[in-house]
């Protein structure tokens, strides 16, 4: 599946068990949720590449204001 250009897999471990994991660059993040529904744990790995980008931002944006 993808989410705002990132590819990311979920896999039912067991019954309300799910692992997921996506990439960014060189940074591979991975973990599980517990969710009795397919699509609620579909949107909190969509929440968590959502914060992982915004995080991204921020140390990019700093980056660029320190060379000025």
């Amino acid at each position: 599946m993808i989410h705002k250009g990132i590819e990311y897999s979920l896999t039912q471990v067991m019954a309300g068990v799910w692992k997921w994991r996506f990439q960014i660059g060189n940074r591979v993040f991975t973990g599980k949720t517990e969710a009795k529904l397919d699509l609620l744990a579909i949107r909190r790995v969509q929440l968590r590449i959502d914060r992982e980008l915004k995080q991204l931002g921020r140390e990019q944006a700093r980056s660029n204001g320190d060379k000025d």
